[in-house]
């Protein structure tokens, strides 16, 4: 049997004989698989993380801001988030964003209206994830893990507006680093309660009540707000909280 992918494929009353071993996923990372083109990756995502640390060492405050890129100005989600990053900005918070638009443009809109610091980390990819103008301060990866763990490890909160699966993915590896004590318990707040509490709900209902996955302190890595003013001070308060604890 011939697979999508190439490769040919014997099955029988012994199990899968796979002729010809082909990875599954095409990207540039399995293009060539010699010693040497590996060494040479090995050593250009060394750099990207040396150059990605480097640069964000620059900002010592920073929320890092995490929702859809589908959103545009007409949004009151888009204007929740402007309205929310200007007021973090004018409390001392560079905002960081993936750069691109939607929630992330928001974010740095409301931080260059501020005249604050309006940080992108974008992804390179081509005819996609373009910059958006509101960035004073950028800087483009080429590898998703690398720009995804810049965006946590810079950061002094982070902050949820709806989204998509990014979106969600983001939060729910946020939280499991948290509770594994993979990172330290960096304020995780979510902007939004229509759409957030059906998620909560589920994660209470089902997760913890139900199936008994997780703890309920578990429960306790979040915090749900639905104003920005609420936001505002919540994320200064436990941001203050955090850093006479563990210092920022």
């Amino acid at each position: 049997m011939l697979c999508s992918d190439g490769r040919w494929v014997t099955i029988g009353m012994k199990g899968i004989d796979i002729e010809r071993k082909k990875p599954r996923i095409n990207v540039e990372l399995q293009d060539d698989a010699s010693d040497e083109a590996n060494s040479k990756r090995v050593q250009r995502i060394v750099n990207e993380f040396e150059k990605g640390f480097d640069f964000i060492s620059n900002y010592r405050l920073a929320a890092t801001i995490f929702g859809s890129s589908r959103c545009n100005m007409k949004d009151r989600i888009y204007e929740k988030a402007t309205e929310l990053s200007r007021k973090l900005s004018k409390s001392g918070f560079a905002i960081l964003t993936g750069g691109g638009g939607g929630i992330m443009e928001a974010g740095n809109k409301g931080a260059f209206e501020a005249g604050g610091d309006s940080v992108g980390l974008n992804i390179d990819l081509p005819d996609e994830e373009a910059r958006n103008k509101y960035v004073k301060d950028a800087l483009a990866f080429k590898y998703f893990f690398i720009r995804k763990v810049m965006l946590s490890f810079a950061s002094d909160v982070y902050i949820f507006f709806p989204g998509g699966f990014g979106t969600l993915d983001e939060f729910f590896e946020i939280i499991t680093l948290i509770k594994t004590n993979k990172i330290k318990h960096i304020p995780v707040v979510l902007v939004g309660k229509d759409f957030w509490e059906p998620i909560l709900n589920m994660i209470e209902n089902s997760l913890y009540k139900k199936y008994h996955t997780i703890s309920k302190e578990d429960m306790d890595i979040y915090h749900l707000v639905d104003d920005v003013d609420e936001a505002h001070n919540l994320i200064v308060n436990l941001v203050e909280k955090y850093c006479l604890e563990v210092g920022c």
